[in-house]
């Protein structure tokens, strides 16, 4: 069996341990209680208690890691012929300008 094959059966055998490894990836503000709440089913809460921030996750930490000058974003429009590409440090810069835009 594959990887990507035994990772599948492993979350659909026991999930809430496979998106608990999975959320371990990621920097936590606060830890959750419960991986899959589902008291109220069919309307599921995931990471019940949990509290993180996406934008670090995404851009903050990698920068904090040495990998600031690394490409975050690249675009590459077939259409157009445009070519770009922002590393972690630009984004994050770019995108706490505009947060600090309409927090104005």
């Amino acid at each position: 069996m594959g990887r990507l094959e035994e990772m599948y059966r492993h979350s659909l055998e026991e999930p809430e341990a496979f998106w608990a490894a999975a959320a371990a990836a990621i920097e936590w503000d606060e830890p959750w209680q419960q991986v899959i709440d589902d008291s109220r089913a069919p309307l599921y809460r995931w990471f019940a208690g949990g509290r993180m921030n996406t934008c670090y996750n995404a851009l903050d930490r990698h920068v904090e890691r040495g990998r600031a000058d690394q490409p975050a974003l690249i675009y590459d429009s077939p259409v157009t012929d445009t070519v770009a590409a922002l590393t972690y440090r630009e984004l994050r810069d770019a995108v706490a300008l505009f947060a600090g835009a309409l927090a104005a």
